[in-house]
């Protein structure tokens, strides 16, 4: 029988396809998008990762979530950074969050205060999502528009405490098998993960309104 975490991983590989080929997100990575748009998708991530990590210090010590708040992974105070040298040390004052984004962030606040193993399931698609895609942007963003390699504008993707993301994703994976849930409470974590992906793909689909390329 599949281990949880590869139970999940199948489940939400066409998703996970779906939103990697955003038509938003391929303009970005193909470098045909301006940084005003990068800046835009790095707003909305501080609203999402605002509400994954609000809740964290209560949650640490719940038997289902507890074992995945992992201080290394926090992105928050990156994101300020980032966001403070794209937009300037007033950035708070001109952020908003698009009405995919709100609908994506109160999804998040709901679980992490009622349903702690649908918590996990958005802190599994987030944070390991950044581990190993993120680097792809990071890259594409320091080469489109001059940021200095690793430093502000790309902090979001730099996770300087975890030294081996390779061993680290291995032993969340681990952490996600040993879940404390029965069958019918795994299924539902499943068809939240796949949840996560379509909240973060409408928010992909939105941006790539508000940045269309001219025809």
């Amino acid at each position: 029988m599949d281990s949880f975490s590869t139970v999940i991983r199948a489940a939400s590989h066409e998703q996970h396809v779906e939103a990697e080929t955003s038509t938003f997100m391929s303009d970005l990575l193909g470098g045909r998008l301006a940084v005003d748009a990068y800046t835009r998708y790095t707003e909305q991530l501080w609203f999402v990762y605002e509400a994954l990590e609000a809740e964290a210090g209560r949650l640490a010590s719940d038997p289902v979530a507890g074992a995945f708040i992992r201080p290394e992974l926090f992105r928050r105070a990156a994101l300020e950074r980032d966001l403070a040298h794209l937009r300037g040390p007033d950035w708070r004052a001109g952020v908003s969050a698009l009405p995919a984004t709100r609908a994506y962030a109160e999804r998040v606040r709901e679980c992490a205060e009622r349903w702690p193993a649908g918590y996990v399931a958005h802190h599994y698609t987030r944070y390991l999502g950044d581990l190993s895609g993120g680097q792809i942007i990071r890259d594409r963003a320091e080469k489109a528009w001059g940021f200095e390699r690793k430093g502000d504008g790309v902090r979001f993707y730099v996770f300087e405490e975890i030294g081996n993301p390779a061993a680290f994703k291995r032993g969340y994976r681990e952490l996600l098998d040993a879940v404390r849930a029965d069958d019918l409470e795994k299924q539902r974590v499943v068809a939240e993960c796949g949840n996560a992906f379509a909240l973060n793909t409408a928010v992909f689909r939105a941006l790539g309104e508000e940045f269309p390329l001219s025809a």
